[in-house]
């Protein structure tokens, strides 16, 4: 009888794994989001209410309450024809009151009234104007066109800069956002006044990108800031609407410093802005009237490696109190300070990384933050009171999407991890689980896909290095497989979390389907480690980030399912720098490797991340040498494909030239493929191109 059970349960696992669907590449290229799971996108709650709205694939307005299941209130249809429009979808959704809401496409805005089921045009911007940034009355919107700010009031535009001198630019943001920057326009509470981060690029030299969609081919020149050269000159402008003034604000400690993390004081009558010099182990939190007077610098804080704000200060009520985020103790915590400079209370003392301040309680006293918590994994939400006691409010671990109600009552949680594809709930103030408003099922579930494993090493000085191994779902461990290792491991990135495929792109299961095992470990200076994690890069990128991928290695060679012999390695970016450096400096470890837009000599990358991590050329040229991919062509022992776009302005092309020149010289062998007129990364439907050449590179080479 138990054989007979047996067979039966052996055939009916096999007629169910013959119903599953075949993961295409193009569909895991272009339908990642599509394929994983339904969500609530863009769960807001309708301010004063208990209700609260959401889109339904993007073009449907559902509104549900705490009492009552949500149900389609509005087509992205019905709201083209009320308010004469023909939106695809509804962009940028907001809600201006209980029954109000405005939609934009960046250049036009329209208001509906749910009560009146009746819309209109409010307001209409220049064609060609970008950064489009509402005041917080919304009577007025701030833009630029070119280099130029406009605001627009009441159907008049006033042209806030007339600079001649496209070389100057105003209203955008700048330093190449960087710290944490991502934007240039700032009202004012007050609504008066309009503060802007500015840029002189007159010394930055100019860097040709050529455009080949013209005949003949043309040049498009671009601002790029290489390591060790002349960079950008910034500035803080204040616009002060019913005077018609405009004030400037430059740095103190040199003309080339940063001045980052700008916010205005909540009576309108001052702005804070960070200051860091070009070096970036220094910083200075400046207090300026609204004038543009200086005050007094508030605090200051330095670094044997690098000081990188990336925060403003954020005012939880009215009075003069403010928070400022610092990993000054090794992880990023939140301080209360006064704007007299002094330290009320460090609010938090966690030995993880605070992320975000999502708002403030609506009463003043607390602070609602995002944090990874006890694990860097997650991404969850927390409180602290103005008196320093903090509370976690989203029980589950994973990875949250939250809104908080106007007076704080509920709390929309959305979440997914490991093995929840998305789950939203309703949660009261202090996190209890009121109701399931929505439990999704992946569509992953149709398809022939295999597991993925999460899993930990220690490395050499004793911390832990999260890796991901995704199997085959065939995966027999009596077998061996070919590896390929998928690598970033630069700074602010994470490519390991709590969520759902944790981390992974889809097309990595398509090659799990190959027959490989796909695998990625998180090196020291990936994000969301702290001070300690990231800064051992310090003027040596790649060094002990290549060291942990060894380990990594040696995990997997240790492992009887791994074929040793059929090791592959790919990378983008930073992953490009870290997969050739494995090829050129480890060249006895993998087989192939496939480097996309790849930095492959510091001294081509742009001054404001390359200086924080390297410091400039000449003050660290043993650091500079020791990671010039040049350096070491000859040691190529494997096949390396190189991939680049060729209008790149992150990575410009000037990195695999040179690299390629090398080999030429040293008479060396590799292959390299252009993506004519692609930037940085390859998109749209030319991906699935890209992601074909790549893993048919890498199961062509890897036999």
């Amino acid at each position: 009888m138990k054989q007979i059970c047996l067979i039966l349960f052996v055939a009916f696992q096999v007629v169910s794994f013959a119903q599953k669907k075949e993961l295409k590449l193009d569909v895991a290229v272009m339908q990642q989001r599509s394929l994983v799971t339904e969500k609530m996108y863009f769960f807001k709650w309708i301010p004063n209410t208990t209700e609260y709205s959401y889109l339904e694939k993007f073009t449907n307005l559902a509104i549900g309450s705490t009492t009552k299941p949500a149900k389609k209130a509005l087509t992205i249809s019905e709201f083209n024809l009320s308010v004469g429009a023909e939106l695809n979808w509804f962009s940028n959704f907001e809600w201006l009151s209980s029954d109000e809401f405005m939609v934009n496409d960046g250049n036009h805005f329209y208001t509906y009234n749910r009560k009146l089921n009746k819309g209109k045009q409010w307001a209409s911007i220049a064609e060609n104007a970008a950064n489009a940034t509402l005041s917080s009355n919304h009577q007025a919107i701030a833009y630029t066109v070119d280099n130029q700010i406009e605001i627009w009031k009441d159907g008049a535009v006033t042209k806030v800069t007339q600079h001649q001198d496209k070389n100057t630019v105003a209203g955008q943001s700048i330093a190449r956002n960087e710290f944490g920057i991502g934007g240039g326009l700032f009202w004012a509470p007050t609504n008066d006044q309009l503060a802007f981060y500015q840029k002189d690029e007159s010394d930055v030299a100019d860097y040709p990108l050529l455009d080949i969609t013209t005949t003949p081919g043309s040049l498009r020149s671009i601002k790029y800031p290489m390591a060790g050269q002349k960079s950008e000159k910034p500035s803080v402008g204040i616009y002060h609407l019913t005077k018609k003034t405009l004030v400037f604000i430059h740095p103190k400690s040199g003309k080339d410093s940063y001045l980052t993390n700008l916010s205005w004081t909540p009576d309108g009558k001052h702005i804070l802005v960070a200051e860091v010099n070009r070096g970036q182990n220094h910083m200075w939190l400046q207090l300026y009237t609204s004038e543009g007077q200086f005050v007094k610098t508030l605090f200051e804080e330095t670094s044997n490696t690098w000081i990188e704000p990336e925060h403003p200060a954020f005012f939880p009520n009215a009075s003069n109190q403010f928070i400022w985020i610092s990993e000054r103790d090794g992880f990023d915590n939140l301080y209360l300070y006064d704007l007299t400079g002094k330290l009320i209370k460090q609010l938090t003392k966690n030995t993880f990384v605070a992320k975000e301040i999502v708002k403030a309680s609506h009463k003043g006293d607390a602070v609602y933050f995002t944090a990874t918590g006890p694990s860097p994994l997650n991404y969850l939400l927390y409180k602290v009171t103005l008196k320093g006691k903090q509370s976690l409010i989203t029980k589950n671990e994973g990875t949250h999407e939250m809104e908080i109600s106007s007076n704080d009552a509920y709390v929309l949680d959305q979440f997914s991890a490991h093995d929840v594809p998305s789950k939203t709930l309703l949660l009261d103030a202090n996190g209890k689980e009121l109701k399931t408003l929505m439990t999704a099922t992946s569509k992953l579930n149709e398809y022939q896909v295999g597991k993925c494993e999460i899993g930990t090493l220690k490395a050499k000085d004793g911390m832990d290095l999260y890796y991901r191994t995704i199997f085959p779902s065939n995966f027999d461990p009596r077998k061996k497989y070919p590896v390929m290792v998928y690598v970033y491991g630069g700074p602010h990135a994470q490519m390991i979390t709590n969520s759902y495929l944790d981390g992974a792109n889809l097309w990595m299961y398509w090659m799990a389907e190959q027959g490989y095992i796909v695998y990625t470990l998180d090196n020291h200076g990936s994000a969301n480690r702290g001070k300690a994690f990231e800064s051992v890069i310090h003027r040596q990128l790649g060094t002990v980030e290549m060291e942990d991928q060894l380990l990594g290695v040696d995990y997997l060679k240790s492992q009887v399912y791994v074929d040793t012999n059929r090791l592959a390695v790919h990378g983008w970016s930073f992953g490009g720098f870290m997969t050739t450096s494995l090829m050129l400096r480890q060249p006895d470890v993998f087989k192939v490797g496939v480097a996309g837009g790849p930095v492959t000599d510091w001294k081509y990358y742009e001054i404001m991340y390359g200086e924080r991590y390297m410091d400039q050329p000449e003050e660290n040229p043993e650091g500079y040498a020791a990671n010039a991919l040049t350096n070491y062509t000859k040691n190529l022992k494997g096949d390396l494909l190189l991939i680049h776009g060729t209008v790149d302005d992150v990575v410009v092309m000037q990195h695999n030239f040179a690299l390629v020149k090398k080999f030429v010289e040293d008479g060396v062998q590799m292959d390299f493929f252009p993506y004519p007129m692609h930037p940085h990364n390859v998109g749209g439907k030319d991906r699935v191109h890209l992601m074909t050449k790549v893993l048919n590179y890498i199961i062509e080479h890897n036999q």
